[in-house]
């Protein structure tokens, strides 16, 4: 079997309160997938249903080592999911909330990208 890739879809997510790394991944990928839909899956690669789909991810945010992946990858519906996070994203200077819980000041932004693979003979 080869692995040919279908679709790459890019999304951006931010944390402006709370300052976790992880809201902003999950973010991120929900946003990557919200406007897509899939019917190659189905009439050009000849998926019988979605779970045959691989869905790898990538996303970059600051404190990768913070982020929870289940629960970033519990943002897509299907596939055999993977993700690889690493360093990047930004931090931005917000403003402190004590009534929304903030820790500090920080907005974190983590940027990433979902790529949907089929097998084929």
């Amino acid at each position: 079997m080869v692995r040919k890739r279908l679709i790459i879809e890019m999304g951006m997510g931010i944390d402006q309160h709370g300052q976790e790394p992880t809201v902003a991944a999950a973010r991120a990928v929900r946003n990557a997938i919200a406007h897509n839909a899939l019917p190659g899956v189905w009439e050009v690669a000849g998926l019988s249903e979605p779970n045959e789909m691989i869905v790898e991810v990538q996303v970059a945010v600051p404190y990768p080592e913070q982020v929870r992946v289940e629960e970033v990858l519990a943002v897509l519906p299907f596939g055999h999911k993977t993700i690889t996070v690493e360093s990047g994203g930004m931090v931005v200077q917000g403003r402190a909330i004590a009534s929304l819980n903030d820790k500090n000041d920080e907005m974190l932004v983590a940027v990433a990208s979902v790529t949907v693979l089929v097998d084929t003979n």
